[in-house]
C-alpha cells in the first residue's frame, strides 16, 4: 500500500465527512470508493473515445469495400 496525501478545502473536507457519516463508513473508505468510481468513469471514457476512433476507421474501410462490390456487380 502507498500513502496519498490530499489538500482539501474546508468545504470539501466537510462534505466528505458528512457523506461518509451518512453512509456509515470511514472517511478513508469513502475516499477510496470515490477514487475507484472516478477511475472506472475515466477508463469508460477512454474506451468510448477509442471505439469512436476505431468506428470511424472501420466506416471508411467498409465504404471502400462496398464501393468495390458495387463495381463488381455492375
Amino acid at each position: 500500500m502507498r500513502i496519498l496525501t490530499l489538500k482539501l478545502t474546508p468545504l470539501q473536507f466537510k462534505e466528505i465527512e458528512e457523506n461518509a457519516a451518512t453512509k456509515g463508513i470511514s472517511m478513508e473508505k469513502y475516499s477510496i470508493e470515490a477514487l475507484e468510481f472516478y477511475n472506472r468513469c475515466t477508463k469508460r471514457n477512454i474506451l468510448a473515445n477509442a471505439f469512436t476512433k476505431a468506428s470511424a476507421l472501420v466506416r471508411t474501410s467498409s465504404m471502400e469495400i462496398n464501393a468495390e462490390f458495387d463495381q463488381l456487380i455492375e
